[in-house]
């Protein structure tokens, strides 16, 4: 008994030696860290501020870590996931709440490897993909937001269920999920190209929305930028792919989208979309956004979770004009909705008045059968700020019953879309609770 009770001991230690040898070969920094003209920021740029903030608004910092109403990177922000809430840290200087008191190696671990003051950071904080990031990178953002205003604001708990809230487990995620690697250039690629990797997939973590997740919650590769659902909103497909995503996008269209939220034709961007235009990608240099374009080019088309189809020409508009529908509809209930609150300003044919941004005429919003932007911007209604101007549409949440902003929203797919819309008002209650 005493030999097998040895032998049953030992075997335990290998194992966990060997497990904690494939965990620290895969959570371990892998590479040396990507250099300028990949990594870094463009050369007009030359002192530690102005680089450390235009890298901060490069990685999406402000859309994450500033709460709805308050200081911008106060933290606070709640992010529901399927398991609970987790809610965004505090990233000013305050030394109690804040980063005040972290050194530079704390926040490098925080931000590549996951590691923060309360052990195992939960991947709803991208260090998955910051973990390409170069040390001169993540050093120049600290820097940034060690001059911003300190405010004081403790950061509230997450509230996740079990196992969920035992960080301890992130360990082993890790070690199936992350591999801890800097970026490594494609030599076989431009440095534009590798450029627009660097932006997409480390600083910009496009993947983190704009791609399906897995059982375990960490993103499936194969359906990279393939589109899916984060928050109650539709990430729509963003591959090369020509029916589903903006491989028929003209370069003006993808250009305007990405700097002024609104791609002439196309689309408004809204919700979380409308942020990392506002808050980041408004402030980035045109080269920058012209690798970024080269990059999200080339991305293999592939069908995720967003197979929203555009019809640019549907037959409920051909004969429409901005006063009048000139189509039938059995939709009575939502095509009333919209003749009251909504043609004002979208107008029947889709094109829009006093703001391009109303446009809804090849709209992939109006082409969602789940209409699950539409049915968002009717209850909150939706803002963008581009430079000096604000353009800003009401939410209707409080005057609509759930039943009213279903019918609408289905109209509204129907008439811009020719699609049969499918939200009921179970959904929309679902939807309105999300936002509460």
């Amino acid at each position: 008994m005493k030999v097998l009770k040895w032998i049953l001991l030992i075997g335990v230690v290998v194992a966990v030696v060997l497990g904690g040898m494939v965990i620290w070969t895969k959570v371990a920094p892998q590479g040396d860290d990507p250099v300028s003209p990949i990594a870094g920021i463009p050369h007009d740029m030359p002192d530690t501020m102005t680089r450390g903030e235009y890298l901060t608004r490069a990685a999406d910092c402000f859309a994450c870590h500033s709460p709805v109403e308050g200081k911008m990177l106060s933290g606070g922000r709640p992010f529901k996931l399927p398991f609970g809430t987790i809610y965004a840290t505090n990233l000013t200087p305050d030394p109690e709440t804040g980063i005040g008191n972290m050194s530079d190696e704390a926040f490098i671990a925080a931000v590549r490897d996951g590691i923060g003051s309360k052990g195992h950071e939960y991947p709803a904080m991208p260090y998955t993909k910051y973990s390409q990031l170069s040390t001169q990178d993540v050093l120049d953002i600290k820097a940034y937001l060690m001059s911003v205003e300190p405010v004081n604001k403790p950061t509230p708990e997450s509230d996740l269920i079990f196992p969920f809230n035992q960080r301890w487990g992130m360990a082993l995620w890790n070690a199936v999920f992350f591999e801890n690697h800097r970026y490594e250039a494609d030599e076989e690629k431009s440095d534009e190209w590798n450029r627009g990797a660097y932006l997409a997939s480390a600083l910009a973590h496009c993947g983190e929305c704009h791609t399906p997740r897995n059982i375990g919650y960490a993103t499936k590769s194969r359906e990279y930028m393939a589109g899916t659902k984060v928050q109650g909103w539709k990430a729509f497909n963003t591959t090369s792919d020509g029916t589903y995503g903006i491989g028929d996008w003209s370069d003006e269209q993808l250009r305007s989208y990405l700097t002024t939220g609104h791609a002439p034709g196309r689309s408004s961007a809204s919700g979380p979309m409308a942020e990392v235009v506002e808050l980041s990608l408004q402030y980035m240099t045109d080269s920058d956004i012209d690798a970024l374009m080269a990059y999200l080019r080339a991305v293999d088309p592939s069908l995720g979770g967003s197979e929203t189809a555009v019809n640019t020409s549907p037959d409920s508009l051909k004969n429409a004009t901005a006063v009048l529908p000139n189509s039938t509809s059995s939709q009575q209930r939502g095509k009333m909705l919209f003749e009251g609150d909504c043609a004002g300003c979208h107008q029947w044919d889709g094109q829009g008045r006093q703001t391009k941004y109303a446009s809804l005429k090849g709209s992939s919003a109006a082409n969602d059968s789940e209409a699950l932007a539409v049915t968002q911007v009717i209850l909150n209604g939706t803002s963008i700020s581009i430079g000096e101007r604000h353009e800003y549409m009401p939410g209707f949440g409080s005057i609509y019953s759930d039943s009213d902003v279903a019918a609408l929203a289905n109209y509204v797919v129907s008439h811009f879309g020719g699609k049969d819309g499918i939200v009921t008002a179970e959904d929309v209650a679902e939807t309105r609770a999300q936002g509460e």
